[in-house]
């Protein structure tokens, strides 16, 4: 059926869903509430602990308004036999009209205190019950209208979505039917319900996920084998000025062999902060140098590709490997000649950002591509850079490299496609960054520290988690990077040289800012997270995080390993009210400790979410850790029992319909 047959769509509202990817109803019914409102229980009038509250009392008086610079507000106090609170409504003058003394009503909203005084901030009048959806807004589409459209369709569900799992999987594994489990998603009976729906839901898709991905994995490419001195890695070792770790020289062994193999090379390599991934990487492209091949290194900023150049120049140009730089401020005479260079292959390693992909860049040999931080990187862009190197019938070696420490579980789960390497070990000698949880009332004394350091010579970072202090209205008390930044400039900090920096700053700009960072000219840098990858700095020993309560602990570790790169003594402060959660970070500086732990907290959500946003999967993922290792069983004893063949072509047809269209959307590569 097509949207537009659908009552109460018409033309606008039909171009509405599409623009969001909407485009018949099945996308309909699977598009999932983001989370639900329980409107079930009504907490007490005098509720002290900042939330989101369902409150039911009496009016004490009818609805005062008032307008203040331009702002109208309404306010009205909600009693009930525990006590009263006030409350508010901003910019919705007609509110007053509605409350009279000594009406009842049902209040839904955020309780904010503030020195002891609690308001209700704009709460909606609430007429219905139990647990309600919320869905991710869609441009000129009303959120009540939305949920009316969802509640039509349901009854078409059985025409649009018919059962995807053998009966067989469903009842081994406790599933229960499609329908159910999508009526139940979108309006729960009750919260029982919702966790067997939501289980149906998850398990299905993790379930064709890792189908089509193993199905992808058997269809590598034939690659040209590198033929090298058996001496080379050995070679490369001794060149550098420290010792291996163990985990690098096995890692280095693993990428040897699959080089010399005929089937192109797909590996990942993740590794905690400052384990030596980059080492590894050069030692690959050294390998690729002594075969006679070309190799090229993509990062996703500019500071990271100068600083990998700058260190691989130091690294493999005594060895003989001849490196180049290519980003987007090349200067048009160097880098036509720095074209000219790789087209004749007399140029042996490029580093660069995304414009090595650029159409004029031709290669004489590439044969090995490798991408850092590669979640930071589309896809496409990715196989742009592999498709610079494919040969008559070949494809070039791929080699990739994530910072995010990921449990084995859940990597194998995400990277089924790849082989995967990691580098569970730190160099001898560094130095454990020691963190600490800082609460409101020991800031000053922070202040002070800052001040002692940057006496002696060294940097801090300060990491905000809004740009501007209205980018999120209800969370008002987050500190915002400017806002901060021209607060201390002019006080806790005054004196010192400042910085700021953010995402959508200008390239130029926040290039001169991290690049007079690097050069000692900013002692303090107020950022947002803008600084997680790609910063390297060894003389900063101070990472500040403000509202530490509101990041993930896989993301505080890795803005904690933005120091504690150097020789001397670091310190990561978290600025928040101490709780179980955050003094993981106090106890550990092992991210995969960390990682493991998050994902058992929160769900593997934020840790998918940083390999590839947009596809869908990654929406319905729920923090039962147990699962991912139940459907990767499933999964496992479905592929290797005979018996089950009908039922693996089965799950990879549909996998294929699911994933075939959006292929370019998911990371195998």
């Amino acid at each position: 059926m097509d949207l537009s047959d659908l009552k109460g769509i018409g033309p606008v509202r039909c171009e509405a869903l599409r623009a969001v990817g909407i485009t018949s109803l099945r996308d309909l019914l699977y598009t999932l509430p983001i989370r639900y409102e329980d409107h079930r229980t009504s907490y007490p009038c005098a509720t002290k602990t900042p939330g989101t509250y369902l409150m039911t009392g009496i009016f004490e008086g009818d609805g005062a308004g008032s307008y203040f610079h331009g702002l109208s507000r309404v306010t009205a106090a909600l009693r009930d036999s525990s006590g009263k609170v006030s409350v508010c409504w901003f910019n919705e003058p007609w509110i007053a009209q509605k409350i009279k003394k000594g009406q009842t009503a049902r209040l839904y909203g955020r309780l904010t205190v503030t020195n002891g005084r609690r308001i209700l901030q704009n709460p909606r009048f609430i007429t219905d019950s139990g647990l309600q959806p919320v869905y991710r807004a869609v441009k000129g589409f009303p959120a009540k209208s939305f949920r009316d459209l969802i509640r039509s369709s349901l009854e078409m569900i059985d025409e649009c979505c018919p059962e995807t799992l053998p009966r067989s999987i469903r009842i081994r594994h406790s599933l229960c039917e499609l329908n159910y489990a999508l009526r139940q998603a979108h309006f729960p009976d009750d919260a029982t319900a919702l966790q067997t729906a939501r289980r149906r839901l998850t398990f299905e898709k993790m379930l064709l996920y890792m189908s089509y991905v193993s199905s992808q994995k058997n269809r590598r490419y034939s690659a040209l084998p590198f033929q090298f001195p058996e001496e080379a890695a050995e070679t490369f070792w001794e060149s550098l000025p420290f010792r291996p770790t163990s985990a690098q020289r096995r890692t280095l062994e693993e990428i040897s062999s699959d080089l010399t193999r005929g089937q192109a090379m797909s590996r990942l390599v993740q590794g905690d902060v400052g384990s030596g991934k980059t080492a590894v990487a050069f030692g690959a492209i050294y390998l690729a140098y002594s075969a006679g091949h070309q190799a090229t290194m993509m990062a996703p900023t500019e500071i990271l590709a100068r600083q990998h150049y700058e260190n691989a120049a130091r690294i493999l140009e005594p060895l003989g490997v001849r490196c180049r730089l290519l980003t987007g401020s090349t200067k048009a005479s160097e880098k036509k000649r720095i074209l000219r260079e790789l087209e004749a292959g007399e140029a042996d390693a490029v580093f660069g950002t995304h414009a090595l992909i650029s159409k004029n860049v031709k290669y004489r040999d590439l044969q090995l591509a490798i991408t850092d931080e590669q979640h930071r990187f589309g896809v496409q862009q990715r196989c742009d850079l592999e498709d610079k190197g494919a040969g008559e019938g070949t494809h070039p070696h791929v080699l990739v490299m994530s910072a995010t420490p990921i449990p084995r579980s859940l990597a194998l789960i995400l990277y089924g496609d790849l082989d995967i390497s990691v580098i569970d070990e730190l160099p001898a000698g560094r130095i454990p960054v020691r963190t600490r949880i800082v609460p409101e009332n020991k800031r000053d004394a922070m202040y002070r520290f800052i001040r002692e350091e940057a006496a002696k010579g060294k940097q801090a970072y300060i990491v905000c988690p809004l740009v501007e202090e209205d980018e999120e209205k209800e969370d008002s008390e987050l500190k915002s990077a400017k806002s901060l930044f021209n607060q201390l400039s002019n006080y806790e900090l005054q004196g010192l040289r400042l910085g700021l920096t953010w995402g959508k700053q200008k390239a130029a700009d926040k290039s001169k800012v991290l690049e007079d960072f690097l050069a000692g000219e900013i002692q303090v840098l107020v950022s947002t997270t803008v600084i997680e990858v790609g910063v390297n700095n060894p003389n900063a020993t101070i990472m500040i995080i403000e509202n530490a309560e509101r990041f993930g602990l896989s993301q505080l570790h890795q803005l904690r390993g933005r120091v504690g790169r150097g020789k001397d003594e670091s310190w990561c402060f978290l600025l928040a009210e101490a709780n179980d959660r955050l003094q993981i970070l106090c106890r550990t500086n092992d991210g995969f400790e960390v990682s493991r732990t998050d994902l058992e907290q929160r769900g593997p959500g934020d840790l998918i979410g940083t390999r590839q946003s947009g596809t869908p999967l990654f929406s319905w993922i729920d923090g039962d850790t147990r699962l991912l290792h139940e459907v990767s069983e499933c999964v496992r004893d479905i592929r290797k029992d005979p018996r089950e063949a009908e039922t693996a072509a089965r799950l990879e047809r549909t996998a294929a319909a699911w994933f075939g269209e959006e292929s370019h959307r998911i990371a195998l590569n």
